[in-house]
């Protein structure tokens, strides 16, 4: 048998099945740039004409939701501290029903186009103008991330070309953004979350033979300590229990399914309210599958190294490149997959920077260029949103080439970015659940909130919490018979060094203060809860000692008794559409499935709207 090719390298075959995703990627975006008249108006581009249909929404929600992080970070956090990260199932759960039975309805009924535009109309302009550059400086700053951090992990194991890949990903994202909008970017996650599961199942099933079938992966990982599913332990200063990942896990993740715009525009732009709601249902099986891969990938990692930490031994310099090792160790004789697995993780960069780029031309167009520019066409508009797209897209890239010269800050970005999730997360709760909450109690919430979020995130970046112990990792370099061959035939294995510190701000050789030792040390899930409680209570507290609001909420900007009972009125009211029989809605309004629209009466005085799509 000829000895395998050198780990670090790629083949033609590699190189084609990766330029494949991206020519298939960027063909979705010219076929929907002239399919249907094209993107002739803003609504057509943001909102796919708000014509959607549950499935492929809901496969959208799950390749943007899984990004490559996922896709690398997930498998080589199972093989240093177990399968606990699973209990992430439960979260899911709780985030999906959370947002589609307290958040989408509220959004659905006021079809808007960007979640902001509701803090105007709740509160006033200035709130939502605070939401909207909150949501525009943490989306460009985490979108570079994303684009370069799996680009430098793949770079260092496979030699993959780092300026081309990051380059040619941002150019792609924004080609087909910019001609396909909605559209395109929904039929091309559908395709990329196709391609992370044939990346991910190639691995899984190669890795079951080498190491002689699923029986021998759970048995190493049993005796290794990896099936450590239950840890009820209730301190709040480990990074990972059950109750950090459940309730700190559910605060976090809720902040991005249940009011960031890159989500919500897609399950909004359902045709009705009832594909808009299973979207997210039928994503929750999606996320239930990539999550089920990561976490198996991770179990046979460590059977696969069991004896032979690649990370001890120095075979990788950083934990986010043992997944591409273990692709390149065991998929090296077939030319190709390894490929294959790179398109995988790049399918969730790209399905994850196309969300941010589409959701951030919406913001702009609808929050900062509307209502200066009101007497602009539809026309205008459309072509606006194509322009920010190009502008968003080549700031990404922008980004990305800054986060190479950030060096260990990539992890402080990425907590920034959780932080601010939270106190967004408040003042959307606040706005929604408190009826008599006002605009000063928002604000006061807001801001409280965001403080005390970057006090204990920029904390935890000084006075970083005392590294957590992995589960045990062999120290014996023995079992390590893959490596590369150096010119005297002797096998050995080189890689770039890397900073294992997580911030480029730590404070060294200082004594450790009981504010460094509980507070900066909180579970990094807990920071988006801290966020949206303090928002929400503040917000609360300020509105009640400011006489709270003059005049009744409008039950359209809350979650009411309705919205509960309309959930158990979804079956009856498809099948009258489906037989084309006018609807009596609750609210006295009339749908005609004839002229798809609804002609409401609002009861508080507010007269009457045509035409709001149902």
């Amino acid at each position: 048998m000829s000895a395998p090719r050198e780990i670090g390298t790629f083949v033609v075959w590699d190189y084609l099945v990766f330029a494949g995703m991206l020519l298939i990627s960027a063909a979705i975006g010219v076929y929907y740039a002239f399919s249907g008249g094209g993107q002739q108006t803003s609504k057509d581009f943001l909102m796919g004409g708000r014509s959607m249909t549950a499935v492929p929404v809901a496969l959208s929600l799950t390749a943007s939701f899984m990004s490559a992080v996922t896709v690398l970070g997930t498998p080589s956090e199972v093989y240093r501290f177990g399968a606990i990260f699973s209990m992430f199932a439960i979260t899911y759960a709780l985030v999906v029903i959370l947002s589609a039975e307290v958040f989408l309805p509220v959004f659905y009924k006021l079809g808007i186009t960007s979640t902001y535009e509701y803090l105007e109309l709740r509160f006033n302009k200035h709130i939502r103008l605070c939401g909207t550059v909150l949501f525009i400086v943490q989306t460009i700053l985490y979108t570079g991330i994303v684009i370069y951090a799996p680009a430098l992990a793949l770079n260092q194991v496979t030699g993959f070309d780092l300026w081309g890949a990051v380059i040619a990903t941002g150019v792609v994202c924004t080609f087909y953004c910019t001609m396909g909008g909605l559209k395109a970017v929904v039929w091309t996650d559908v395709f990329q979350v196709g391609i992370m599961v044939a990346g991910f199942v190639s691995v899984i099933v190669q890795a079951t033979v080498v190491q002689g079938g699923i029986h021998n992966i759970l048995n190493d990982s049993y005796y290794g300590g990896r099936l450590n599913f239950w840890d009820f332990n209730p301190n709040p200063l480990q990074r990972h229990t059950f109750w950090t990942i459940i309730i700190g896990g559910t605060f976090t993740w809720t902040a991005i399914y249940g009011v960031n715009q890159s989500q919500v525009q897609r399950f909004i732009s359902c045709k009705n309210r009832f594909h808009a709601k299973m979207s997210l249902y039928i994503n929750l099986v999606g996320l239930w599958a990539i999550l089920t891969c990561a976490v198996f990938c991770g179990l046979s990692l460590y059977s696969r190294y069991r004896d032979c930490d690649p990370w001890t031994a120095k075979k990788v310099s950083a934990s986010d490149q043992l997944m591409p090792y273990l692709v390149l160790d065991i998929l090296q004789d077939y030319p190709g997959l390894p490929g294959l697995f790179v398109a995988c993780a790049y399918s969730g960069t790209l399905s994850t920077v196309s969300s941010s780029i589409n959701a951030l031309a919406a913001v702009t167009v609808e929050d900062l260029i509307k209502p200066h520019f009101q007497s602009l066409s539809e026309k205008t508009l459309s072509l606006l949103s194509k322009g920010t797209s190009v502008l968003y897209g080549a700031l990404c890239i922008g980004m990305a080439a800054l986060a190479s010269l950030m060096g260990a800050l990539l992890q402080a970005a990425l907590s920034i970015f959780g932080m601010v999730g939270g106190p967004l997360l408040g003042l959307f709760s606040l706005g929604i659940l408190v009826p008599f909450a006002n605009s000063i109690g928002a604000f006061v919430g807001l801001t409280t909130g965001f403080i005390i979020s970057l006090w204990i995130g920029i904390g935890a970046q000084l006075y970083p919490p005392l590294p957590e112990r992995t589960l045990p990792l062999s120290l014996v370099t023995d079992g390590c018979n893959i490596t590369n061959s150096d010119s005297q035939g002797n096998w050995t294995m080189t890689t770039t060094e890397m900073p294992l510190s997580t911030s480029a701000l730590q404070i060294h050789n200082v004594e450790r203060t009981p504010l460094m030792d509980n507070w900066y040390s909180l579970s990094y899930l807990y920071f988006s809860m801290i966020g949206t409680l303090v928002t929400l209570l503040v917000g609360i507290i300020v509105s009640l000692l400011t006489g709270g609001r003059k005049q009744s909420t409008d039950d359209r900007f809350l979650l009411t008794k309705a919205d509960f009972l309309s959930n158990f009125d979804f079956l009856k009211r498809e099948k009258l559409i489906l037989n084309h029989q006018p609807y009596a809605m609750e609210d006295g309004g009339t749908f005609n499935p004839a002229f798809n629209h609804i002609e409401m009466n609002f009861t508080e005085g507010k007269g009457k709207t045509n035409g709001v799509h149902f």
